[in-house]
């Protein structure tokens, strides 16, 4: 089918070549708009043009899908390990949602553990998203700050993350410092060799973090379904530079052939 993506101008390029190359539109929106613009752009678009929108933010099918996938994966995969802390982020929600809500079903003691970012603490402001009729955000929430965390906490509290939040499936709310997960993607590839995003970096500072509270011999799952090529164009590479540093140059040089010079 023919895709059009709205996408908040702070978004990586990376993503939206991603999607043109998958053969998508990609509408590009002003950053001033946030995440409320995008969703806002993408209604006008449908609703001019007679388009099916995906309601990502609010459809139940986003959380279900969850709950039928990614929470059995989880207790599958333990079989008869004990999980003691499951750790994850939000964006619309529907991992928290759907995941929490079949992990919490099947292993009653487990505690999910909810992270966002500490500049844009939308969750624990205790402050609503006032919304439309559809469900979808009417302004932009009064406690969000930009941050670089992208694909999580949008600049409302989507409906699907509200209806998980409402069955108090969070047992605990971990705030992520400014730079803590840009800090942590790049500990990660360079000492572990897993090249996630920055959001990936924030999810694995939360189980960190939530590790060493944790009684020895926790149990402890975090999912990092993000990529680190995607943010090539961001601060995840700023301090990465394309050309040969002092190091490599005296590398090169210490044999004679084909020496590169700056």
């Amino acid at each position: 089918y023919p895709c059009v993506i709205t996408m908040a101008e702070p978004f990586s390029v990376e993503r939206r070549k991603i999607m043109r190359m998958l053969g998508a539109k990609v509408i590009v929106t002003p950053k001033a708009g946030k995440g409320t613009g995008m969703v806002e752009k993408a209604k006008e678009l449908a609703d001019k043009n007679g388009w099916f929108l995906c309601h990502q933010f609010e459809t139940d099918a986003n959380w279900k899908f969850h709950y039928e996938s990614t929470g059995p994966e989880i207790i599958n995969d333990l079989k008869d390990t004990k999980l003691d802390y499951w750790v994850t982020g939000y964006g619309t929600g529907g991992t928290f949602h759907g995941a929490a809500k079949y992990i919490k079903e099947k292993s009653p003691t487990t505690k999910v553990i909810l992270a966002e970012p500490g500049n844009a603490n939308i969750v624990q402001s205790g402050i609503k998203t006032g919304r439309n009729a559809d469900g979808s955000p009417a302004t932009s929430h009064p406690a969000f700050k930009a941050h670089p965390i992208q694909g999580w906490t949008p600049d409302f509290i989507p409906l699907v993350l509200e209806k998980g939040l409402d069955q108090s499936l969070q047992d605990e709310m971990v705030n992520i410092p400014d730079g803590a997960a840009v800090a942590m993607s790049q500990s990660l590839a360079k000492k572990e060799g897993i090249l996630t995003g920055i959001s990936g970096g924030a999810t694995m500072w939360a189980a960190v973090e939530t590790a060493k509270k944790a009684p020895e011999g926790s149990v402890l799952v975090a999912m990092l379904p993000d990529t680190g090529e995607r943010y090539l164009s961001t601060p995840l590479f700023s301090s990465i530079s394309a050309e040969m540093n002092e190091e490599e140059l005296e590398i090169a040089r210490s044999t004679p052939s084909w020496i590169l010079e700056p």
